[in-house]
């Protein structure tokens, strides 16, 4: 007579073999009848279902930028249920040994969510390779905890798992087992485990361990193993497996439970190498048949190789089956052998570094003392702060008087105040020297300041150098010179940037954005947005347009939205670029000591960033941490800085100019500091963001060289939504795109180098003599 439905119920929720769980579509009609006789049949314990909550948390995980409370998480469920209702889709799992009925995910979308905290440790597409693996655990008291954390960390989707015995009470010193487990095999034990976390696992299970005639069985039945994680007693088992795995090109790795040894043999890379690295010999399995526990030792001795034992397990061997019952091993052992085996399992299957060997996971080992780090306490680190110097106005040579020539103070003082002017990066790329003679200052271009890749053609560096020149014109001003400016005047000589003549003209009055140039400061800080006054606005752009420069602000939010994805974008960009990030990082500064050391570059202080942020910026100047971000094609996060910068903007300007030269740029930069001094002096916080722009024009004009195909082919993109809000003429140099903002004071200024560095006061020629009793020159 047919059991009923109800009978197979209850014969399962009664058996202590049972460990795979039923797992029930409740759109199928099989399943549903099934279904709906388990919760008849009075069995059921515990309903948990938690299905809507688990589809919830999907939608954030697929959607991490959204608030929990978001209404367009309602949209991405929906997307997630594909038209189906709640009540049909999902799975019911119903677990007869402990008779609760769970509701979960999908398979695949379960996997997605129960790995999601898995990334980037294991990125997504990892994480699916891994889970096609074929994994075989041998050994389930120490083995257990393998198997357990591979499935845990979904390292494997099919496992085979062996061991004779039944679980003991001496067993639960390192077994992950409870006394109501007791007298259940270990294999039932384990799978329950390993079923409770994803009961979508296919696991096969070897009640009586391996013997000869199931290690090929084991080994290749239903397609080879990828991996096999030895943790059994005994030695036969131990080389027989070897003996088939290297036969089969199978990896092998086993841990001991002492000093966190693990062992690795790649079989699969090296078919010829000896079972156990040749600490055996030439033993055969059938040899270690049948031996009696003393006469294991030596070979024990032999694998675990007696000179690196733990003093007690070496001091245990001896006591075996004199006070002691077999060899010892601890809990915690055995939590070390779980995750060392699987991170060996892991970095294999992957294909990542992970040759034959065998190393020790020993924090108490002496030898290693050495690297124990912090053995004495260290002081707490400083918190981050500005120096001093960096929070008041910059500190200046002497104001000199008016006089009919520039005296060596005057010229020290003019020359000052010039580089004061903006540069890419604060790299302050001049070196100045004061001609005596022809009083006239000239101007050098400092090549090893250069950034080749952020500054494209050294755009920003002749615009640097306009803007020193604008200085130094209202400078001399105030002390009644009119200069003349004379762009690259030497054809041998191209460091020669410029040279700026002085002659005296008592015409020449103070000029309106003269005291603005001390106040002038890049000024990052975040505050409530609010709109600029229509006085400013025009002020600015008549600033740009006295020397032919035009500006363009956009300010609606719609256009800052997009101005945010773009800036966001280039920063990404450039931070995932190894050229960018290296001259970025390069020029960033740290700590105060740092700061007064090399007073040129960018005082992090000045950057306004929160801890958290300014703890993520230290993250990235680590190049591994930036590649593989790029090889996993990561770094949306890069992008969070210039979206929070660009939401308390007032306006995000450009300033161009016609033409593509560098005395086009020259000139932008003058129009720069006049724009910059004319915000400045009206209390409007200006921030470059200038990364965009240079970018553009390395992709146009440079043919993108340094940019990776994928940059080139997302600047592309990213340009012609650029286009829509500054439709720049062909031909017009971008000099300056930038943040407008009303905020308070920044936190810390950008600290100079010394002028003493900078300037040079060539002396005036010797004027020749007659020597008492000679003739004057002919």
């Amino acid at each position: 007579m047919p059991r009923s439905l109800t009978d197979e119920i209850l014969e399962e929720a009664s058996s202590d073999n049972v460990w795979r769980p039923r797992l029930l579509d409740p759109a199928d009609e099989a399943d549903a009848r099934r279904l709906t006789a388990i919760r008849d049949s009075g069995v059921v314990r515990r309903v948990h279902d938690t299905l809507e909550a688990q589809a919830g948390q999907l939608a954030r995980t697929r959607n991490p930028h959204l608030a929990a409370d978001d209404p367009r998480l309602t949209g991405c469920v929906e997307e997630i249920l594909g038209g189906r209702q709640m009540a049909d889709y999902g799975t019911w799992v119903w677990y007869p040994w402990s008779a609760r009925l769970v509701r979960v995910l999908p398979r695949s979308e379960f996997r997605e969510l129960r790995t999601d905290r898995n990334r980037y440790k294991i990125t997504a597409a990892e994480q699916l390779a891994l889970g096609h693996r074929r994994i075989g655990v041998i050994g389930l008291s120490v083995g257990s905890a393998s198997a357990i954390t591979l499935a845990q960390e979904g390292v494997g989707g099919s496992f085979k798992i062996a061991d004779f015995d039944q679980v003991e009470l001496s067993n639960l010193n390192r077994l992950r087992a409870g006394v109501h487990e007791l007298g259940i095999q270990k294999t039932v034990v384990t799978a329950r485990h390993m079923v409770e976390i994803d009961p979508y696992l296919d696991i096969t299970t070897y009640p009586d361990g391996i013997r000869p005639d199931t290690v090929d069985d084991f080994l290749l039945g239903d397609g080879p193993l990828d991996l096999v994680v030895e943790e059994c007693d005994d030695l036969y088992v131990k080389v027989a497996i070897r003996e088939g795995a290297r036969a089969h090109g199978i990896p092998v790795v086993m841990e001991t439970n002492d000093r966190g040894m693990l062992d690795v043999e790649r079989f699969d890379l090296d078919p010829e190498r000896p079972i156990f690295h040749g600490l055996l010999g030439e033993v055969r399995a059938e040899e270690l048949q049948g031996l009696a526990t003393k006469d294991k030792v030596p070979f024990v001795l032999a694998i675990l190789d007696e000179r690196r034992l733990g003093t007690r397990m070496a001091a245990s061997l001896p006591e075996i089956q004199q006070t002691l019952s077999s060899w010892p091993q601890l809990a915690s052992g055995a939590a070390v052998g779980g995750a060392v085996t699987t991170e060996a399992a892991r970095r294999i299957l992957l294909g990542e570094a992970m040759p034959s060997g065998r190393i020790y996971v020993d924090p108490f080992d002496d030898a290693r003392a050495e690297e124990i780090l912090y053995r004495e306490p260290v002081a707490a680190p400083a918190p981050p702060g500005p120096v001093p110097e960096a929070r008041t106005a910059p500190v200046l040579p002497a104001e000199p008087g008016r006089s009919e020539r520039i005296t060596p103070d005057a010229a020290r003082w003019i020359a000052a105040m010039g580089t004061l002017a903006p540069s890419p990066h604060n790299n302050q790329p001049w070196q100045l020297t004061w001609q005596e003679a022809g009083q006239q200052l000239e101007c050098r271009h400092d090549g090893s300041r250069d950034l080749p890749t952020l500054d494209f053609e050294n755009g920003a560096t002749w615009a640097a150098f306009g803007a020193l020149s604008e200085n130094v014109r209202m400078a001399a001003a105030r002390l009644g010179f009119r200069s003349r400016v004379l762009t690259w005047p030497d054809p041998g000589r191209q460091d020669l940037v410029c040279v700026v003549k002085l002659t005296p003209d008592p015409r020449v009055g103070e000029p309106e954005l003269f005291p603005a140039i001390t106040r002038r400061v890049t000024n990052r800080r975040r505050e409530e947005p609010r709109p600029l006054a229509g006085d400013v606005v025009s002020c600015l752009t008549e600033a740009a347009a006295e020397l032919g420069a035009h500006l363009r602000l956009v300010t609606t939010d719609v256009d800052l939205r997009t101005m945010a994805d773009l800036i966001g974008a280039a920063d990404r960009i450039g931070l995932l670029n190894p050229a960018i990030h290296a001259e970025t990082m390069h020029g960033l500064r740290w700590t105060p000591e740092e700061v007064r050391a090399k007073p040129h570059g960018v005082d992090v202080t000045t950057m306004e960033l929160t801890a958290s942020e300014r703890a993520g910026l230290r993250l990235l100047t680590q190049r591994r941490v930036i590649d593989f971000l790029a090889e996993i094609g990561g770094g949306r996060g890069l992008e969070e800085l210039a979206r929070k910068q660009v939401a308390t903007a007032s306006a995000i300007g450009l300033l161009t100019v016609p033409g593509l030269s560098r005395d086009s740029y020259f000139l932008g930069g003058r129009a720069m500091q006049r724009v910059w001094l004319s915000a400045t002096a009206r209390g409007v916080a200006l921030h470059p963001m200038t990364n965009l722009p240079y970018m553009f024009a390395r992709l146009e004009r440079g043919g993108g060289a340094g940019l990776s195909r994928a940059e080139r082919d997302e600047l592309t993109a990213l340009r012609g939504r650029y286009t829509r809000l500054f439709p720049t003429p062909p031909g017009h140099a971008e000099v300056l795109l930038f943040k407008l903002a009303h905020a308070g004071p920044p936190t810390a200024r950008a600290l100079r180098r010394p002028l003493d560095e900078v300037l040079t006061l060539a002396p005036p020629p010797r004027q020749a003599s007659a020597l008492p009793g000679s003739s004057p020159p002919s």
